[in-house]
């Protein structure tokens, strides 16, 4: 297919791509506000604009390794074209509504490379699959969580120790303080991982078209873009989740919340500086797990979070398969 004669496919592509990147960050805008809300730290209202603007800055402080994964990384960008793209954003959009609708804080990450994944094999074969890429992400599902539950967990103990001659009154309003920072870091990091899936999205679809020549790189306009709706989105928030992330799991006060967002944060920088396309939902919920259960393990209401757990290990082979019946379908239709 001519790059000139896909012109209107591609912009209605990109479109749909950048719808994406907005309900990515309506889905996820509670992993950035969950604990800030949930403290009563910051109104609603105020901590979606908050969040929004260092979820937009997010592009001037990382690379865009993870662009580069979501592009080349989890299917042969040779395989890649306009009805695989589409066929993975749709089963991403379908996935992340739904688990809207329900509440639930599922990955719109693991949504998209599951998409990738389904679309790209009912195209190629299971050939089409780049297992090094797709391994390194699908760890991360493990990993994420895991490291955002003990980086929580030892900021908890390490804090509990440094302040343990002050009052309870003088630590909640040090960590009222201490959690805007906190909420800005876990934003940056949010921004700086999650854009980059839509800018890989894009960038392979422009490069299948022959619009990048010959080596894969991100357009400035498409990192731009991204950041921008992501930012958008994260604006118009995810309430339902919200409550679930701030206080269905477990009951934060200011100081757990500094620590859940920072244990995350630092786990989203890492992820993002290696390139690893982790989820901002399963990472802030480890480390929220964490500074609950740094408390006493009966804090957690382990049912809710086991419902979570359900909902990450169902999201790739659910939304590969709902990819996939969409690009049978998409053969069909034309």
């Amino acid at each position: 297919m001519e790059a000139t004669l896909a012109f209107p496919l591609l912009v209605g592509l990109i479109a749909v791509a950048l719808v994406f990147d907005l309900l990515n960050g309506l889905h996820d805008s509670a992993n950035s506000i969950a604990t800030i809300v949930s403290t009563r730290v910051l109104r609603p209202q105020y901590a979606v604009f908050w969040a929004a603007f260092f979820n937009f800055i997010a592009f001037l402080f990382f690379g865009l390794h993870v662009a580069e994964t979501l592009g080349t990384g989890i299917v042969s960008a040779n395989v890649v074209d306009p009805r695989v793209i589409f066929a993975a954003l749709t089963g991403a959009i379908v996935w992340n509504v739904l688990t809207w609708l329900l509440g639930l804080p599922s990955s719109s990450s693991h949504a998209l490379i599951g998409g990738l994944v389904g679309a790209g094999v009912a195209k190629a074969g299971i050939g089409a699959i780049v297992w090094p890429g797709l391994l390194k992400t699908s760890a991360a599902i493990v990993m994420s969580p895991a490291i955002g539950f003990f980086l929580a967990v030892l900021l908890v103990l390490a804090v509990s120790w440094f302040f343990v001659r002050s009052t309870p009154f003088a630590v909640d309003q040090t960590f009222r303080t201490m959690q805007f920072i906190s909420a800005a870091l876990y934003s940056l990091g949010h921004g700086g991982n999650d854009a980059q899936k839509t800018m890989g999205i894009i960038a392979v679809l422009l490069y299948s078209q022959g619009l990048l020549g010959p080596e894969f790189y991100v357009p400035l306009w498409v990192v731009i873009s991204c950041q921008l709706a992501l930012a958008l989105g994260t604006l118009l928030g995810g309430w339902r989740i919200v409550h679930t992330m701030g206080s269905k799991i477990t009951r934060l006060n200011p100081m757990q919340g500094f620590c859940a967002e920072t244990g995350g944060a630092l786990t989203l920088f890492a992820a993002t500086w290696l390139g690893i396309p982790v989820s901002t939902t399963h990472t802030i919920t480890g480390a929220i797990v964490g500074v609950g259960s740094a408390r006493r393990t009966t804090a957690v209401r382990w049912g809710i979070a086991g419902n979570i757990v359900v909902a990450w290990v169902i999201t790739i082979p659910a939304t590969a398969a709902i990819s996939a019946a969409c690009y049978a379908l998409e053969g069909i239709a034309g």
